[in-house]
């Protein structure tokens, strides 16, 4: 159990508390020596491994000039380039549902509910390497774990997309802050701020914790689907209509289910704890999408949500080097 009123170095002197009042879904936040001493939750080739499984999500970024080409994984050793070739980048996600070291890292971030936690996701990359400037539409905590890597960052009022290449990334990015992170220092973003993080020299590891929030629409319509599954699992009343008449309209709902949908979907809101018991404890992680179609979250009870985009704050970054 985390003491949210307590400082913390991996917020830099920060109690959580403070940081979720100061920081959170509003300003930036540089730690410098946030975590002093951190190794990477797995080596390279381990990484590497992973990435070659089917059960794992990862990606390829390769970058030539201008040019950027993206591969899908599963990724055998065969398909990634020599460690000597630069700008490429190893994407892994959900690499807390694979490795233990990778599940306790993210015990540190038990400060926010678990109900907003997405993932942590591991890139690898050889000098150069990166995704480009994009946006994300969560809140994300930037860990250096080896290697070293200078992200650029700054608001962006309206972001708009390249179409020439295979990720969502921008077509104008005006950086207004830029730091090298070296091990154990962290960054954190709110959702949509413009950000790139580009290796400096190789070997570069850096974790990404990231947490989601799911829009109004997203959210009602998972939950009207476990509520469906619960209210069939009792006794439930059927619609009658023995007074329908016969009709020149067809294609016209009748008013009268109308109503009775109204009051079914009604009921089954109201039944004590219904909402609660939708929402359910929240164990498994969201796996990502990088470039791609949106995907759902798994939650232990099957609840499931997608990727939103969120508004940038126009608010300035925090630079904090931890005692």
């Amino acid at each position: 159990m985390i003491d949210i009123d307590q400082p913390v170095s991996l917020l830099g002197g920060l109690a959580p508390a403070r940081f979720m009042r100061r920081h959170w879904h509003k300003t930036p936040l540089l730690v410098r020596k946030a975590w002093p001493g951190i190794t990477p939750p797995l080596t390279r080739m381990e990484l590497f491994a992973l990435a070659a499984r089917d059960d794992v999500e990862s990606r390829l970024v390769v970058r030539n000039g201008r040019r950027w080409s993206l591969r899908q994984g599963p990724l055998p050793r065969r398909a990634l380039p020599p460690l000597s070739q630069a700008r490429w980048t190893l994407l892994a996600q959900g690499l807390d549902l694979h490795v233990d070291a990778a599940h306790e890292l993210l015990s540190h971030f038990r400060f926010v509910p678990a109900a907003r936690l997405d993932d942590l996701m591991l890139s690898y990359a050889s000098d150069g390497g990166g995704v480009g400037p994009h946006i994300d539409s969560y809140d994300v905590f930037l860990l250096q774990v080896s290697g070293r890597r200078r992200w650029r960052y700054g608001r962006c009022a309206k972001p708009l997309l390249r179409d020439d290449v295979p990720l969502k990334m921008l077509s104008r990015f005006e950086p207004t802050e830029s730091h090298l992170l070296e091990p154990g220092d962290m960054l954190y973003l709110p959702p949509g701020w413009a950000h790139e993080g580009t290796a400096v020299g190789g070997d570069c590891m850096t974790a990404s914790i990231g947490f989601r929030a799911p829009t109004e629409a997203e959210l009602a319509r998972v939950l009207l689907e476990r509520l469906a599954d619960e209210a069939g699992n009792g006794e439930s009343r059927r619609y009658r209509d023995a007074g329908q008449r016969a009709t020149a309209q067809p294609g016209v709902v009748p008013s009268a289910l109308h109503a009775f949908a109204q009051r079914s979907l009604a009921r089954a809101i109201a039944r004590p704890g219904a909402v609660a018991r939708a929402l359910g404890p929240i164990d498994a992680i969201v796996t990502h999408s990088f470039g791609g179609p949106a995907v759902g979250v798994a939650l232990s009870n099957g609840f499931s949500v997608r990727r939103i985009v969120l508004i940038a704050n126009d608010s300035a970054t925090t630079s904090i080097t931890a005692s």
